[in-house]
C-alpha cells in the first residue's frame, strides 16, 4: 500500500489525513505539501481537462476552487477583444490560452484556486501562472523552466503534483461517510453525436463553434457540485451556476456571472483610464465593482485610487442594450428544467443554445419557451448530478 500524508483533512483540527492505494498512487508531490481540498481540487480537475482534451483534441486548463471549476477552456486561440479583457499583451502557447481563459471565467472566485492542466506545463503557461494567486496544480508533467518558476511561488511552497497520464481508475468508485461505504459505478459519460441527435425545438440546427461550446459545459457539468448550470462561449466557460438547491437559482448564478464576462468585452470596460501599476488582481476587482449593480466600494467616486480620470458610470439601461444585441451563448444544465423560467432567464443572456437531459412533466412548456426565444434545444436523457 503506497500512502501520502496530507496537511490536514478539510479543516485544520482534522489530523491524521492522508490518501493511499493497495498497488500504488498514480500522484508524485514534487513540491510544497498537498491538503485534502487540494487532492480533491486536482484529482476532479484532472478527470475534466482529460475529458475536454479527449473530446474536442484540445489543450486544455481548468481552476478548481472547493471541488467546482470556477472555470475550464480549451486551447483556441485569443480574439483581440479577450486579449484586452484578459490583459494579455503577447501570443501565449495553446496550454496558456486554456488557462488564461479559464481564469478568466470568473476571476474573483478563482482567486486562491488550484489548477489542471491536460497537457506537459510549458514555459508560456508557467509564467501566466506566476503571476496569479493560486494553491496549486496538477499537470502530466513539467518544462524544466515551467518547474523552475512554479516552484518559486508562495515562498517555495507551491504544491505541484505530477500525475501519471496513463493512469486509469477502476470501473467502481467507493468513498466512506459517517463509517458507512458507497460503492457505484464511476460516471462514464463522454458527449459524441448522439448527444446531440434529439434537438426538441424547431429550430435544430448548430454551428460548430456551439457544437464545441455545449461539450465544455456539459463536461464541466460533471465534474461541478450539483445542481448546476453552465454557460459557454468560444471554446470556454463563461458562468457556473454550483450547489444551488434550486434549478432558477443555478441558471440566475451562472447568467449573471456570464454577463459580466461579456460586459467585460464592451467597448467602455475595455477603455477604462486605469492608473499605471495597478495589478492585474486590482483591475479586475474595480471592474467586477464598476459594472456591479451594488458595488461595495463606489469606484466611481473613489475614482483616483484607480483611474487617471473620472470614468462614466455604466447605467442599468445600457447595460441591458449591450446584453440584448449579443447572442450565440451555450448553455447546459445538469439536470432537467423544472420550470420554463429557466429558459426566459437564460434568454436575457443572450443563450441561442441549450442542452439538458429533459424528463420534466413540464418538458412541453420548456420546449414552447424555448420556441418563444428561437433557442436551440437538445434532450440528453442524461443526467450528470456530481457530489
Amino acid at each position: 500500500m503506497e500512502k501520502l500524508e496530507l496537511k490536514y483533512g478539510l479543516n485544520p483540527n482534522q489530523k491524521d489525513a492522508y490518501v493511499y492505494r493497495e498497488c500504488g498512487l498514480p500522484i508524485d508531490v514534487l513540491n510544497g505539501r498537498a491538503g485534502y481540498i487540494n487532492l480533491l481540487d486536482a484529482l476532479n480537475g484532472w478527470q475534466l481537462v482529460s475529458d475536454l482534451k479527449a473530446a474536442t483534441g484540445f489543450p486544455s486548463a481548468c481552476s478548481f476552487k472547493h471541488v467546482s471549476p470556477a472555470g475550464a477552456a480549451v486551447g483556441v486561440p485569443l480574439t483581440e477583444n479577450e486579449k484586452r479583457m484578459y490583459f494579455v499583451k503577447d501570443n501565449p502557447s495553446p496550454l496558456a490560452a486554456a488557462y488564461i481563459r479559464a481564469r478568466g471565467t470568473d476571476r474573483m472566485s478563482s482567486f486562491g484556486d488550484f489548477i489542471a492542466l491536460s497537457d506537459i506545463c510549458d514555459v508560456s503557461t508557467a509564467a501566466v501562472i506566476a503571476k496569479e494567486v493560486s494553491d496549486g496544480i496538477i499537470a502530466p508533467g513539467y518544462e524544466v523552466e515551467a518547474l523552475s518558476l512554479l516552484k518559486a511561488k508562495k515562498h517555495g511552497n507551491y504544491t505541484i503534483i505530477q500525475i501519471d497520464s496513463a493512469y486509469k481508475a477502476e470501473e467502481t468508485e467507493k468513498r466512506t461517510v459517517f463509517g458507512i461505504t458507497f460503492s457505484q459505478q464511476r460516471n462514464d459519460f463522454m458527449p459524441g453525436d448522439e448527444t446531440f441527435s434529439n434537438p426538441v425545438t424547431k429550430r435544430r440546427e448548430i454551428p460548430e463553434s456551439a457544437h464545441l461550446d455545449l461539450i465544455v459545459s456539459l463536461l464541466t457539468l460533471k465534474y461541478t457540485q450539483s445542481n448546476s448550470v453552465c454557460l459557454a462561449f468560444h471554446g470556454q466557460t463563461t458562468g457556473v451556476g454550483a450547489g444551488q438547491q434550486s434549478r432558477l437559482h443555478c441558471t440566475r448564478l451562472a447568467a449573471d456571472k456570464s454577463d459580466i464576462w461579456q460586459l467585460r468585452q464592451c467597448e467602455k470596460v475595455l477603455s477604462l483610464p486605469f492608473k499605471k501599476g495597478l495589478s492585474r488582481n486590482d483591475k479586475d476587482n474595480v471592474i467586477v465593482q464598476y459594472l456591479s449593480p451594488e458595488p461595495e466600494i463606489d469606484v466611481i467616486e473613489s475614482w483616483r485610487e484607480y483611474f487617471t480620470v473620472k470614468p462614466d458610470p455604466m447605467s442599468a439601461d445600457e447595460k441591458r442594450e449591450y446584453l440584448l444585441s449579443l447572442s450565440g451563448m451555450s448553455l447546459a444544465s445538469d439536470a432537467f428544467f423544472p420550470f420554463p423560467d429557466n429558459i426566459i432567464r437564460a434568454e436575457r443572456s443572450a443563450v441561442s443554445y441549450i442542452s439538458q437531459p429533459g424528463g420534466s412533466i413540464r418538458d412541453d412548456l420548456v420546449i414552447e419557451e424555448a420556441d418563444k426565444a428561437g433557442i436551440v434545444m437538445f434532450m440528453t436523457g442524461k443526467r450528470l448530478f456530481h457530489h
